[in-house]
């Protein structure tokens, strides 16, 4: 079954929720963004966490050694990498870790192959900040048949109504999820679980 990943968490009321209907991943951003998190805040919000969700942490071209300091303060369980973090800058990363790659115009920028040992998330070209636009890339001019589906993780756009649309398409590890479950800005309770239920309903 495909894993979920909700993610740009930032109070414990929707990090509640998510764990609650069955999140697998929660993603805290300490990267720059309207979501973004300190590592003192992101520890209270892991604090008591079953160990079967797994804490993810975002980050920007950070250092390696900065992600590390931070990683080990939450502490986090992986490390998601959304900028153009080099093969030799991961492999610093003391964490199991998530590279993300662009997909525009039918191709995914950057070398998928040379980031063995990550997992892999396709998005949508950034819009204000690097992490993510809220938008789908174009799911259909994708050759899925060349990628790992068992390292793959969907994200950009996703909502309630097209994420079973993604995983009959590309069969992913997981799928990533942060706008979309949001109102005005704001997590939603209800758009969570709704998402949560739809992604897990889908075979």
């Amino acid at each position: 079954m495909t894993q979920v990943k909700i993610c740009g968490l930032k109070y414990r009321t929707d990090v509640d929720v998510a764990v609650a209907y069955g999140a697998d991943m929660i993603g805290f951003v300490f990267a720059r963004s309207k979501r973004q998190v300190t590592a003192d805040q992101a520890h209270m919000l892991a604090k008591n966490l079953p160990s079967t969700v797994k804490k993810v942490g975002v980050f920007v071209n950070e250092s390696p050694s900065e992600i590390n300091r931070i990683a080990a303060t939450v502490p986090l369980d992986i490390v998601q990498c959304h900028g153009q973090e080099t093969p030799e800058e991961v492999a610093k990363i003391n964490y199991p870790t998530i590279k993300a790659f662009q997909v525009k115009d039918s191709k995914i920028s950057g070398n998928i192959e040379a980031y063995p040992n990550s997992l892999l998330l396709l998005d949508a070209p950034a819009s204000e900040y690097e992490g993510g636009s809220g938008e789908t890339f174009d799911w259909e001019s994708l050759n899925d048949t060349i990628l790992p589906q068992e390292k793959i993780i969907i994200a950009g756009g996703l909502n309630a109504e097209n994420v079973q649309t993604a995983i009959a398409k590309f069969h992913p590890f997981a799928v990533d999820i942060s706008s979309g479950v949001e109102t005005n800005g704001t997590k939603d309770p209800e758009k969570i679980i709704t998402f949560i239920q739809k992604a897990k309903e889908t075979k």
